[in-house]
């Protein structure tokens, strides 16, 4: 069992940056795949950034690539989102998500964490 916390979500201006952490609970956290996700109001819910098991790829959304940057700190079993440049469209909640398998469905979510870009 895993447990996800996210926190460092608010009200930012257009440009701006945030950086989201994803704190988790268990001793085989490393060995995890992570994303990060995030929803929009009316909005279906969708993969922003994510690790491969182990860490050895890691995905970007092109709506975010080159403004997010996805990180782990095993140490810490910690998952940060790195968003620069922030746009009134990345208004969203954001999620964290843990599998312990290499593909399907994430087993494990956060409560979520809102971020709102203003304009």
């Amino acid at each position: 069992q895993v447990q996800l916390v996210e926190s460092g979500g608010g009200l930012v201006q257009a440009g701006g940056s945030l950086r989201l952490s994803c704190a988790a609970s268990g001793r085989t956290f490393s060995r995890y795949a992570m994303g990060w996700f995030r929803q929009a109001p009316g909005k279906e819910r969708e993969r922003v950034a994510g690790f491969s098991m182990n860490g050895g790829s890691t995905f970007y959304a092109d709506s975010v690539k080159g403004r997010f940057t996805i990180s782990r700190d095993n140490a810490l079993n910690t998952v940060y989102l790195q968003m620069n440049s922030l746009k009134p469209e990345d208004t969203a909640v954001y999620y964290c998500a843990a599998r312990g398998v290499p593909v399907g469905p994430y087993d494990y979510w956060g409560q979520g964490t809102q971020v709102t870009v203003s304009s």
